[in-house]
């Protein structure tokens, strides 16, 4: 069962974006390495960007830039 965990900054993806990275990486698992798409799971994890930091700055920050 593959377990795939997408981490991005809460900036506004929609619903519809949101299903279609769980699609795309459902089928690309299935296709690639021939895993059952009923036993892959998805999840997208939306981080705030005060709690996402690059460079010892946060996101928030370097985005006002």
């Amino acid at each position: 069962m593959p377990h795939v965990n997408i981490r991005i900054t809460r900036e506004g993806a929609t619903a519809e974006q949101k299903q279609r990275l769980i699609k795309g990486v459902t089928d690309l698992l299935a296709e690639v390495l021939g895993k059952n798409p009923a036993t892959t799971l998805v999840i997208i994890d939306e981080v705030e960007t005060d709690n996402w930091g690059i460079g010892g700055r946060s996101v928030t920050e370097l985005r006002k830039k």
